[in-house]
């Protein structure tokens, strides 16, 4: 398995946290600048590689980084403006069974601000391609993230949440691994399966999205949040991958591309219904108290996915890329 080069700074924090990682001298000022941009590319990027650490790293950097202080008191240090800012734009006040419930309402009609219906409705092949290159991010790691919680959660909340990772991971059969049929789904569009391979072209608002999952599932303080991120995906995933496999039919993608969404439109039917009942009332139930967590992780997820949809169909009815200058070529 081949690790991923380091990507390209984008600021003072990212340099930093590349150079770093390139020298070996992690003794970093961990001192973030007041007017950095929470949600902004150089502070993203620079959470991003740190979080990899955890994951599968990055070529010719040591594994035993992954728990070097310096880099883990930066780290801190990044997180705590963005988390801040998510605190800050969220609603406030809602239960979680009223976050969840407003995911289930579907617009009338079409719904312009997202990128699942303007693809099913308009998408043209190369913005299907865009699009799954920017996913990929995630998805070649798909259900990686939510697996932290485990350890942290018991009983019905514990058993619900392995069940349906159980699933993600293929049952059992390395072939049907999510992250593998995503890797399908990529390689039918022409586009580069390994790992991390997209990250320079990734705009700051994708890598927040991932960022959001790495920081819930790092912090056990914030394993409420996670599982209302977990619970989100789960309830959104069905009717947006039926858009999106009707879309890659529209368009003409592969058969394997079809697949992906295929499997996610009944799998997702069925783990929703897992997660609402077992993980977060079974969560509730041990921990009544993170009732305001599992809201945030949902308002949080909400927040982030709008920011992201927004970006893309802007530059796309603009007929620009809504990916970043430079870095790998897309077909």
């Amino acid at each position: 398995m081949t690790a991923p080069a380091l990507p390209q700074p984008r600021g003072v924090l990212s340099a930093a946290v590349v150079a770093a990682l390139n020298s070996g001298d992690t003794a970093l000022d961990s001192t973030v600048p007041p007017a950095v941009d929470p949600y902004g590319d150089d502070l993203q990027l620079a959470l991003y590689v740190l979080y990899e650490l955890h994951y599968r790293g990055f070529a010719g950097v040591p594994d035993e980084l992954e728990w070097d202080p310096g880099l883990l008191a930066l780290r801190r240090s990044l997180e705590r403006p963005f988390l801040a800012a998510l605190r800050r734009d969220v609603p406030q006040g809602t239960s979680a069974g009223e976050a969840l419930d407003a995911l289930l309402v579907e617009p009338v009609g079409h719904d312009d601000s997202s990128v699942s219906h303007h693809l099913q409705r308009d998408g043209e092949l190369w913005q299907l391609t865009e699009y799954a290159a920017l996913r990929s991010l995630y998805h070649l790691k798909e259900a990686d993230p939510h697996a932290w919680v485990i350890p942290r959660l018991r009983g019905r909340a514990k058993a619900g949440m392995v069940a349906v990772e159980f699933d993600e991971f293929g049952a059992g059969r390395p072939e049907e691994i999510h992250a593998r049929l995503y890797a399908d789904l990529m390689d039918d569009l022409g586009l580069d399966t390994a790992y991390g391979h997209y990250l320079d072209r990734a705009p700051a608002v994708a890598l927040a999205t991932v960022n959001l999952m790495s920081l819930f599932g790092l912090h056990r303080a914030l394993r409420g949040a996670l599982v209302g991120h977990f619970a989100t995906v789960e309830v959104t995933s069905s009717p947006g991958s039926r858009r999106m496999a009707a879309a890659m039919r529209r368009a003409g993608a592969g058969r394997a591309a079809q697949r992906f969404y295929d499997e996610h439109v009944e799998a997702d039917a069925v783990h929703e219904q897992v997660v609402r009942r077992d993980v977060v009332g079974g969560l509730l139930a041990d921990e009544p108290y993170l009732e305001p967590d599992i809201a945030f992780g949902v308002h949080a997820t909400g927040l982030l996915e709008d920011r992201l949809g927004a970006q893309v169909l802007k530059a796309w009815r603009q007929q620009h890329s809504a990916l970043r200058t430079g870095g790998a070529p897309l077909p």
